[in-house]
């Protein structure tokens, strides 16, 4: 068994190796973990991790400067339906486009648009005094009904506490997609999925015991 996380010169790769590593060794998960911008071995991996901090356009443009790199991804997980997890700007790229500083095309795996946080309550329109953005620090994950079934997620139930870094969040175009919220000024996206795709808007390997549980069951996941 491999997984690879792929390199695109975006994400703090060094922290999610650990992580997994960690994660692989509490579950008893024995195969490779590899860090990789090569798209052979994403082709040839049994699970796909994509990473990714800053903004959406230039993690978008880091992916596709790869050659072959778009490819291997839509063989591997759309085709093959191998196991894949986008973290942080990684699951963002799953949507459509990203409207951060332009547009920018994502993957278009689930539907949706990354669209900037709200800072004010759309329905009472009442400034949210307080309300920083970015989004960042420790937040409460809540699972929808679909997330609570996830194999991946149902472990994290009960209001976990989660690390968040963003200022944009993904918007999907079908709620069934969302698997998980958190409140900042109003629900925002933390987790969407479908099929063999799961992507989380916090960062699992920031995020301590719920984190690693989390990637623990990513590597028992069997979709």
């Amino acid at each position: 068994m491999k997984l690879v996380i792929i390199n695109y010169g975006s994400g703090n790769l060094r922290s999610v190796a650990k992580a997994f590593e960690r994660a692989a060794g509490d579950c008893g998960w024995a195969g490779r973990i590899v860090v990789s911008e090569d798209p052979a071995q994403v082709r040839d991996a049994d699970y796909i991790v994509l990473p990714g901090v800053g903004a959406f356009g230039d993690c978008a443009r880091g992916l596709q400067a790869l050659s072959g790199m778009d490819a291997a991804m839509q063989y591997a997980v759309r085709e093959q339906k191998r196991p894949f997890l986008g973290i942080c700007v990684g699951m963002q790229l799953m949507a459509d486009r990203g409207l951060e500083h332009g547009v920018h095309q994502g993957l278009g795996w689930i539907n949706g648009e990354v669209v900037e946080i709200e800072r004010s309550d759309p329905q009472s329109k009442i400034p949210l005094m307080g309300w920083r953005i970015p989004h960042m620090g420790w937040n409460t994950l809540s699972l929808t009904g679909t997330g609570r079934a996830h194999p991946v997620l149902r472990g994290l139930a009960g209001g976990v506490h989660c690390y968040f870094v963003h200022s944009y969040h993904f918007a999907a175009g079908d709620t069934r997609d969302v698997l998980a919220e958190t409140e900042y000024g109003g629900r925002l996206t933390a987790a969407i999925g479908r099929d063999n795709m799961l992507g989380v808007q916090f960062h699992p390997e920031k995020s301590q015991a719920a984190g690693l549980r989390l990637l623990a069951d990513f590597l028992r996941w069997k979709p």
